[in-house]
């Protein structure tokens, strides 16, 4: 009988394969609900640049957001730049000398001139991976992980917001901007996109609301030092959740002092931790 029942147990996962636990899937009441602030919001990790202080995988590059994917549940937080003939690419600097084999303004090039360049990671390793294009980033990541779009100061927002309404990418996409106007412009495009503003204290939450932000669009960057948690109370109430950039001095903090601190920041009210440190931090707060 028992081993009749271990037949039958094989094949019931065979015909229903275990899903990756690592990814995230959107619940179909969207991205707006989702990162609603609740007293049962689970902590979360933002990949800062999608990978690249990881030995051979290098940041804003489709391989490294698939092996992050594989290992964790995450944020992508990613950056677009744009060609000269108008292609939206995956790049943090505006020019192509830090992290690929090629040189010069980005801009001021066409996508054939690019596209063919090898990545190298933050060491300057050179690996075999090509720059990817925002439409093959947006394709793979459904179902997969929740992206933050940091769009660059050459790269219009309406093409960003298109291109992810096109893809229908708004339930796995949240635009990243810097102050209340860039918030404005990104909610008159498409009042249903999530928005990671800079929020670091009440005058910039009063400043978002003048201009018309609902809260429910809202998540709120609180900055990079630890976090006040007076502060992060006011948002939880109003239902927004944080992210706290550990990326740089608290992830360095975290290193020489150990990685319990994040778990610190996330009683202080820290929901997201955008960090150079994914699995440390990951393993931390889980």
């Amino acid at each position: 009988m028992k081993f009749l029942y271990s037949i039958l147990l094989v094949l019931v996962i065979a015909c229903h394969p275990v899903p990756q636990k690592s990814f995230i899937q959107v619940p179909g009441k969207g991205l707006i609900k989702f990162l609603k602030y609740n007293s049962g919001f689970k902590p979360m990790i933002s990949s800062h640049r999608g990978g690249g202080d990881i030995p051979g995988y290098p940041e804003n590059c489709l391989e490294s957001f698939e092996f992050l994917a594989s290992k964790i549940p995450t944020i992508i937080e990613c950056d677009i730049e744009i060609t000269k003939d108008s292609v939206l690419m995956m790049m943090h600097d505006n020019s192509l000398d830090r992290t690929t084999t090629g040189k010069g303004k980005i801009i001021a090039r066409n996508w054939d001139e690019i596209k063919d360049l090898n990545l190298k990671d933050n060491a300057g390793t050179l690996t075999t991976f090509k720059i990817p294009t925002l439409q093959e980033v947006l394709k793979w990541g459904k179902n997969k992980v929740i992206f933050g779009l940091d769009v660059k100061r050459n790269t219009p927002y309406e093409k960003v917001v298109a291109m992810v309404k096109n893809l229908g990418a708004q339930d796995y996409c949240m635009i990243i901007v810097y102050d209340e106007k860039q918030a404005k412009k990104v909610y008159d495009l498409d009042p249903g996109l999530m928005i990671s503003v800079t929020m670091r204290d009440l005058k910039e939450y009063e400043r978002h609301q003048r201009v018309g932000i609902p809260d429910k669009n809202m998540v709120a960057f609180i900055g990079t030092r630890e976090p006040n948690k007076e502060f992060n109370d006011f948002l939880h109430k109003k239902g927004i959740c944080t992210i706290l950039g550990t990326l740089g001095n608290l992830d360095k903090m975290a290193i020489a002092k150990g990685d319990h601190l994040y778990k610190g920041f996330v009683n202080n009210g820290a929901d997201i931790l955008s960090t150079d440190r994914m699995f440390e931090a990951y393993e931390a707060i889980k």
